[in-house]
């Protein structure tokens, strides 16, 4: 009797074993908390851009943030602050790219988005920075404003319709003529054909860099908000979990021709949990 009972004994044995180490395996949560003389937000980094999460989390160990201000303030948009030429900058000075500006390459990801309390990285415009990479020696949180689903809607339109526009032209109008005739005379290979180049269109369409909101992001903007128009232009890799309140106070802040506050926002950033 013993004998038979052991190998089921055996088993739970090693499914009891298995099931902590498998538990524990996830990869851990990283946060980091910024501490201004505006009060303090806690932010939690995103494991799906490990790349701006390392980055940035060996910056705030090296303590490159500390120091530096929140230099560009707009109401409604985003706040950004960490460059290196921002610390003990008089009042006035022009404040952009640090000399310690650091470049990585973009981490998009469909799930990661412009809401409010969205922490991101800036970049330089594609003129000059072709290959979109960021700097995250900087950073910028998202402020925003609640759009409408309506908004919403006429932001894909803005972005696709040419998109679609253009599709056509490549695949529907070098041949309209003979389809306009195909229509009068045979109507079924009229059918056929035109079927063939409305799916090249909808093939090449889901391959293009569309803009379609997703359920998450369409209920994240028609309630806290945030700034949809910066989706897919530049990496989200964190968001603001406690403090959403201190972005508020911040963004109403009196700026500068320069949109620096009058008022110097300085930051501390170190890790928490």
């Amino acid at each position: 009797m013993v004998l038979r009972l052991l190998p089921a004994k055996l088993a739970l044995l090693i499914t009891l074993i298995w099931l902590p180490v498998n538990a524990f395996s996830q990869e851990p949560v990283y946060y980091v908390c910024i501490k201004t003389n505006q009060g303090n937000m806690r932010i939690k980094l995103y494991n799906e851009t490990p790349e701006h999460r390392k980055n940035f989390l060996k910056l705030v160990n090296d303590k490159h943030f500390n120091g530096t201000l929140f230099y560009r303030v707009i109401k409604n948009f985003v706040i950004q602050g960490g460059s290196s030429d921002s610390r003990n900058a008089p009042a006035g000075k022009h404040i952009g790219y640090g000399s310690s500006s650091q470049t990585i390459s973009s981490e998009f990801s469909k799930e990661r988005f412009h809401k409010k309390g969205a922490i991101c990285a800036p970049r330089q415009p594609e003129n000059i920075n072709h290959f979109r990479m960021s700097d995250i020696s900087q950073f910028y949180i998202v402020h925003g404003r609640v759009y409408t689903s309506e908004e919403l809607d006429l932001l894909e339109k803005r972005v696709n319709n040419p998109i679609l526009a253009e599709l056509r032209r490549k695949h529907y109008l070098p041949f309209k003529d003979e389809l306009d005739q195909l229509k009068q005379t045979d109507p079924r290979e009229f059918n056929r054909r035109l079927g063939e180049i409305r799916a090249k269109i909808d093939f090449e369409f889901t391959l293009s860099d569309r803009l379609i909101f997703t359920p998450e992001q369409r209920e994240a903007y028609t309630t806290i908000g945030g700034c949809p128009d910066l989706d897919g232009e530049y990496t989200v890799f964190g968001e603001v979990v406690e403090g959403l309140d201190v972005i508020n106070r911040i963004a109403a802040m009196g700026t500068d021709k320069n949109d620096r506050p009058l008022k110097d926002v300085v930051i501390h950033i170190e890790e928490c949990y």
